[in-house]
């Protein structure tokens, strides 16, 4: 009976899961305080836990690829799947891992069992998937290869440009951001064509790097992009890729989200502003609200139905319940060396 009602508590209210960095567990929340942590799950430095089809999967650093009940909060399975594993992605019914070392990609059931190893040569990063189309970018080879999970067999390999890093898919395409070129590449995921695209501002060139795309924000048609180097988000035109301008920041972009409603943009920062958090009115584009929050936020998420965020504070072992928007802790709860935050159910 006790577990019972605890399931449906979880269901009501949402789980807070956030990795410890340096202790290798996975930190439980519930009600706003700390349940439970699943242990030995590796190297937590830089780990992702993703949600597919009521499963939580986590991969560490150093290549170990967890299956977690999210509801039960336990530890159902673990497989080693490389030494060096840089993301995780899902087609069909399927687990994809991307490796930097060995040099593979890997499919596995939603069971973890092997499927099927794609040899690749290269440190491969950017994996997404959707429907039957599995794409992942090799990062020293310069290509972009799509998978059709059904058969297991490659379709394409896809000449792209110098040192891609990271990809993110909007409708039928698949964005890929390169380290040593300027603007992006695009695949039609309709028929894997490609076209190289840099930004314009009507008619002048909008020169800057954008390698990483999971710090971005969208909304409809507008991207919010941190800029590197530089205190501003960039904002652009995801339908045509135009450059629209930028927003002044206070500090240098880490993470731009998107609150659920739509409303707010939160951004945290590195540098000189790593204790603090933004939020960005999104009818406006101005800044709407900065507050010191902690001691370097490393990572924040928004709960389902926007009201609230769970942010972790690095250096103070702590995540913290913030009211949004006027940014008022109102929770604080002991985390060892917290990091990335996610979010399962609730509302």
């Amino acid at each position: 009976m006790l577990l019972v009602v605890l399931l449906l508590f979880s269901l009501a209210f949402g789980t807070v899961f956030v990795v410890e960095r340096e202790t290798g567990r996975l930190a439980v929340i519930r009600n706003d305080e700390l349940v439970k942590e699943i242990e030995g799950l590796g190297n937590l430095n830089h780990a992702t836990l993703k949600f597919f089809k009521g499963n939580g999967y986590l991969i560490s650093r150093d290549g170990w690829l967890s299956l977690i009940d999210p509801e039960r909060a336990e530890l159902v399975k673990k497989v080693k799947v490389g030494e060096s594993t840089i993301g995780i992605n899902f087609c069909l019914n399927f687990v994809a891992v991307a490796n930097y070392a060995p040099k593979t990609v890997e499919l596995l059931s939603a069971e973890l069992k092997p499927v099927k190893s794609f040899e690749t040569g290269s440190r491969n990063v950017g994996i997404k998937g959707k429907d039957r189309l599995l794409l992942f970018a090799l990062m020293d080879a310069d290509e972009v290869w799509a998978v059709d999970c059904k058969t297991q067999e490659l379709l394409k390999r896809i000449k792209v440009g110098r040192m891609p890093f990271d990809a993110l898919l909007i409708d039928d395409r698949y964005v890929v951001g390169f380290f040593k070129e300027d603007g992006v590449g695009i695949v039609n995921l309709k028929d894997l064509s490609y076209r190289k695209v840099s930004f314009k501002a009507g008619d002048k060139e909008v020169v800057f790097k954008i390698p990483h795309f999971g710090f971005w924000g969208i909304k409809g048609e507008r991207a919010y992009v941190p800029a590197v180097g530089e205190r501003k988000l960039h904002v652009i035109n995801v339908k045509n890729f135009t450059y629209e301008g930028f927003i002044p920041l206070p500090g240098l972009p880490v993470f731009a989200v998107v609150s659920p409603d739509g409303r707010f943009l939160a951004v945290n920062y590195s540098g000189d502003m790593e204790d603090y958090l933004t939020l960005v009115d999104l009818k406006d584009e101005k800044v709407f609200i900065t507050k010191r929050l902690g001691r370097r936020i490393l990572h924040f998420r928004f709960t389902p139905g926007g009201r609230h965020l769970y942010l972790s504070s690095y250096f103070e072992n702590k995540v913290k319940k913030v009211s949004v928007p006027d940014l008022v802790v109102e929770k604080e709860i002991s985390v060892p060396t917290p990091s990335g935050v996610f979010i399962y159910g609730g509302k």
